[in-house]
């Protein structure tokens, strides 16, 4: 078959300008980059466990105020998080491995900056980090920044301790049937322990533990306490899953449990009123108010389940003296620690919920910025 001359000319012309096209260089993308403002005290940090693909999670990052998404963290197999006291870093503990869902396991502490949402630095730690839903206190920082501590579970538990000044794992401190990491001050943390004690631990400057004690908190036997506390100072504030606040002060040499007090009446018991939730209480120390996740018809083993419901308390009396309510279902809270304070809420379809705790209001929510958002973490 022959072609006709003109047709021929015109296919050897394209296929040479096709040719000639394939190999020219196309001038080089440039790739811009956003520098963030130092966090301000509304900058919200929401831990996406995301329950279908717990091997890829992340950190995303909101500004409430305008109600605007900022960025995001990729991190690791289910890696819980935690905010620098200075506000400069986002620390994530996360593990890798190397075929994705199978083969060699690496454990890292990623140091984020907090400005351009890049890591900073990054330290290889052992492969112990407890694989749970994340906690507030699983990954947690001395009030001056020089440690970070890491829970762990194998299932004997234990602490890394991490020093940020020479990026080093520096000490892992066994706590045996304790579990999680309050922060203290500089230089210590405690541990809940399964037989109702709460175990503090002091480190010197190196990370080098020299004094242990352990004081009796409550009776396993008789309460179910929630281990998912919310701070103020350093006066820990935990619930029972019937409704009975259990603070303590962990200020002293040792722990000093305070009085405790109800959230519920015995009309409210009777009718059903208990807490409810995954992070169900949220503290905001400006205004010296807690804020609790409750449920209308609690049942026994439905506890943690999500619920529409916030009642405020005054922390100093005990008093009721509000109640909030979300337009969507809540699964964590977390308030601000500013003037004024924005109490924000996780909602089960991957939102966020804002209240503005000055008036009482719900400013809005923020639809679909997670998939299965666990915690909020603010300053």
């Amino acid at each position: 078959m022959h072609l006709p001359k003109q047709l021929a000319i015109s296919l050897v012309v394209a296929s040479s300008l096709i040719a000639a096209s394939a190999n020219a260089r196309l001038p080089d993308e440039t790739v811009g980059s956003t520098t963030l403002s130092l966090p301000d005290d509304h900058r919200s940090y929401m831990v996406d466990f995301e329950f279908n693909n717990m091997v890829s999670t992340r950190v995303v990052v909101i500004d409430p105020d305008n109600q605007k998404y900022l960025g995001m963290l990729p991190t690791g197999h289910a890696a819980p998080a935690t905010l620098s006291r200075d506000r400069k870093t986002i620390f994530t503990a996360d593990f890798f491995y190397t075929r994705y869902v199978r083969g060699e396991r690496t454990d890292v502490l990623t140091a984020w900056d907090s400005q351009t949402l890049s890591p900073k630095w990054e330290l290889e730690v052992s492969s112990k980090r407890a694989f749970t839903l994340t906690e507030r206190f699983s990954l947690a920082t001395s009030a001056d920044d020089k440690f970070v501590y890491i829970y762990n579970f194998t299932p004997s538990t234990s602490v890394t301790v991490v020093d940020t000044t020479k990026q080093e794992m520096v000490n892992e401190i066994a706590t045996n049937g304790c579990i999680l990491n309050y922060p203290v001050g500089d230089r210590r943390f405690a541990s809940l322990c399964g037989d109702g004690s709460l175990q503090m631990i002091t480190l010197n400057d190196n990370g080098e533990e020299v004094d242990r004690t352990r004081t009796t908190f409550f009776d396993p036997d008789a309460v179910k306490l929630v281990e998912r506390a919310t701070v103020v100072g350093e006066i820990y504030y935990f619930v029972t899953t019937s409704g009975e606040v259990v603070p303590v002060d962990l200020s002293g040499d040792e722990p000093k449990p305070l009085p405790r007090w109800s959230l519920v009446t015995p009309e409210e018991l009777a009718e059903g009123w208990a807490p409810g939730g995954w992070q169900m209480l949220a503290a905001a120390p400006a205004l010296n108010r807690l804020y609790v996740l409750m449920h209308p018809d609690h049942e026994a083993y439905k506890w943690e389940d999500p619920s529409q419901i916030i009642w405020e308390f005054d922390l100093k009396t005990g008093e009721k003296i509000g109640t909030l309510e979300s337009p969507n279902l809540i699964w964590s809270l977390s308030a601000t620690s500013d003037d004024k304070p924005l109490l924000l809420g996780a909602n089960i379809e991957g939102g966020l919920e804002i209240f503005d705790l000055s008036t009482g209001e719900h400013n809005g929510t923020m639809a679909g910025v997670t998939k299965t958002p666990t915690l909020i973490l603010n300053h």
